[in-house]
Formats: C-alpha cells, structure tokens, sequence
C-alpha cells in the first residue's frame, strides 16, 4: 500500500483505501477464473460503479465522482493490483463517460451520463479499424449525410467491451481526408445495422471481450453527433490523453502486484540452505524493480497534474508516462517470473497472468512507438 499512496491527501488516502478494499475483495480472487473462463464480470463492475468508479472524471451534477485526473490514476493503479484487465477495461468505460460529459450538450449528458456512471450501461470506444491503427486519422468509416440523419457504414477493429457495451464512441468520416473530415457520434447496441464479430482470442485480457464493430448502413439522427461536424479527430485525442494515463496506471498497478507477490515469494521460498530473499543478487533484482516502478508512478502523477491543470505540455507528457510506465510494469512483471522461476510460469501463482495482461499495455491508447512521435515532434516543432 505505501508505494501506492506517498504523498496523498488524506481524501486521497482514504479513496485509495476503499479502491484497495475492492481490488482484493472483488477482483483479486477471481481474477485467474475470469481469464481462464473468458468471463466478463458486468456484475462485478456494477458493484465499482457503486462506489463511484465508473464515472470518475463525470461531473457530480451529471451524476459522476467528479474526481480529478491524479485521482484517477490512483483508482486505476490500485484496482489493476487486483485484476489489470477489469481495471483496463474501466479506464476505458471512463473514457468514454468523460467523452460525453466533456462535449455532450445537456439532452446527450441526460440521455447516458446516468447508465454510464452506474455501470446500467457500459461504454466502448471505436477509433481503430483494421486498416486504421498508428494512423487513426486514415479511418474509413463514413457518416453521410441525409436530411436531419447520418447513415455509418464501416468496420471498428479491437473494442473492448464491444457486445456487451451498450454505448459507443464512434469516430466516422463526414468529410475530407484526414484529421479534418472526422467526426464523433453516440451509437447504440439496439440500433438498426449495428452487429458484433466473434471475441477475440487473445494472449491476455481474457476478462473482457474484444470485438470487431460492425456499422452496416446505421442511421442516426443527427442529435447522435457529439460536438460539431469535423471536431471528432480532436475529440478522440483529447480522451485519449486521459485514457493513456489510465492504462499506464494499470501497468502500475500490476507492475506493483506481481513485485508483491515476488517478495512474499522469496521470503517463503529455501534454496541451498537460506531464504532466497536474503540473497543479495535477489535483493539488488527488487530493488531495482522497486525503483522503476516508483520513477514510472511519479512521471505518470506528474502528467496527470499537467492535465488537470490545462498545462500545454499535457499531451506530450501523457505520451511520456504511457511509454514509460507501460514499459515499466511489463519489464517489472517479467522479471517476477523469472524470479518465481518454474512457478512463476504456472497459472496458479497468477504472475503469468499479470505478464500476459500487461502487454497489451505498450499496444493500445496508441502504441509506444507513437508515442514516441508525438514525444519527439514536441521536442522539434520548433526548429522546423
């Protein structure tokens, strides 16, 4: 607990402790049933959403916690500590909750801010297309026009929660090539022409499903559009500035579990006589775990900090922390299995569990090597 919550307010303190009551209560103990099921514990979400965490960054007179984005990243830290792939999944729900909360009007906030935020409906995310990943703003899904109507035609690739999601952030073309001629709209599950491709067999993850979206000739009406027509490119990348911190903080949190577990391990564990904890070689190993682990949390607050204050630098400093902590946890993860040697790769022990989910880390909210770009580009756009 005390490498989660240094130099936290007490509010902050106590929010992490209700998030870690729930993490080893609720989540920890099922998480390897879940994975091995492929089971998707809506119930479980729902009893989140109770306390709050499925509306973290909602406004509280939309029905939200109203909580900030360093807040947020101690709630998706604490709960990957129990299960990174449900706290995966939740950060994204958030996402999307902050999406229409962010640039709903006030008959979209009324119409799905309250199932989003008591979990009643969950919430997907739809950018990627299976010719548009690294390069979102190629995506070819269209939204034509007709009259007071918009009619989406096209594929969305890898969504979590796609099926059992209610709602979806659906980025869509209504214009021009590139960033320009994208915009963002609220579809549906029920909607005519919206169907599900067959969940994804993944190497982790396993406790969500991940879906391909399928848009056949959907039609929306035109109070579907969330803000105007061409702003969906710039409200895509604003959520995924606060989605990247969420799943570096679940890279933390599983990074934190799989140390934890390492050194129970250890001081459990006899070799050649004494405890394998009291190994120096060992001992320098945690440590240097302990230390990646802690510089990879402190970049992660600092970028939430930068967003919650509206510093220009957010963006890039979002980029940095997703490229670090995911790194961080899955090279931390790793190394727990290898210090728990041939245990370490049996499923009951869970740390190869932890490695699996964490991977997927370094791929989405943007993979690490755009976020090298965008690090990059803000370090020389001024000496073009």
């Amino acid at each position: 607990m005390s490498a989660v919550t240094t130099a936290l307010t007490e509010d902050q303190l106590a929010l992490a402790e209700v998030t870690l009551d729930f993490a080893q209560e609720q989540l920890a103990p099922h998480a390897l049933a879940w994975d091995q099921d492929k089971h998707f514990p809506v119930d479980v979400i729902r009893q989140a959403a109770a306390l709050g965490l499925a509306g973290v960054y909602v406004r509280e007179e939309h029905g939200g916690s109203g909580l900030s984005r360093s807040d947020g990243v101690l709630v998706f830290e604490t709960l990957a500590t129990g299960c990174p792939s449900i706290a995966g999944y939740l950060s994204i729900h958030n996402m999307v909750a902050w999406m229409i909360d962010r640039y709903g009007d006030d008959a979209q906030r009324a119409r799905w801010l309250p199932g989003l935020c008591s979990a009643a409906t969950l919430g997907s995310y739809c950018l990627t297309e299976p010719g548009a990943g690294s390069d979102a703003a190629a995506l070819r899904t269209r939204a034509e026009r007709q009259g007071d109507h918009y009619v989406l035609t096209g594929v969305k690739q890898f969504i979590s929660g796609a099926g059992s999601a209610g709602v979806y952030v659906v980025m869509a073309r209504t214009g021009e090539s590139g960033p320009g001629g994208i915009s963002a709209f609220v579809v549906e599950r029920e909607d005519p022409g919206v169907s599900f491709g067959p969940n994804e067999r993944k190497m982790g993850w396993n406790a969500q499903p991940t879906r391909q979206v399928v848009l056949d000739g959907v039609r929306l009406p035109a109070d579907r559009r969330l803000g105007s027509e061409g702003d969906g490119f710039r409200i895509a990348m604003s959520g995924l500035n606060g989605g990247r911190l969420g799943i570096a903080a679940c890279s933390l949190g599983g990074g934190q579990s799989a140390l934890d577990r390492s050194l129970s391990y250890l001081a459990d564990r006899e070799a050649f006589g004494s405890r394998l904890l009291d190994r120096q070689a060992l001992q320098f190993r945690l440590a240097d775990m302990a230390t990646e682990l802690a510089a990879a949390r402190a970049l992660v607050r600092q970028a939430a900090e930068a967003l919650d204050t509206g510093d220009a630098l957010a963006p890039r400093l979002c980029a940095m922390a997703k490229r670090f902590a995911t790194d961080t946890g899955y090279t931390v993860a790793d190394a727990a299995l290898q210090l728990h040697g041939g245990y370490g790769y049996l499923s009951e022990y869970g740390i190869e569990k932890i490695v699996r989910d964490l991977r997927v880390h370094q791929i989405l909210e943007g993979t690490n090597e755009v976020m090298r770009v965008i690090v990059a580009r803000g370090l020389t756009e001024t000496l073009r």
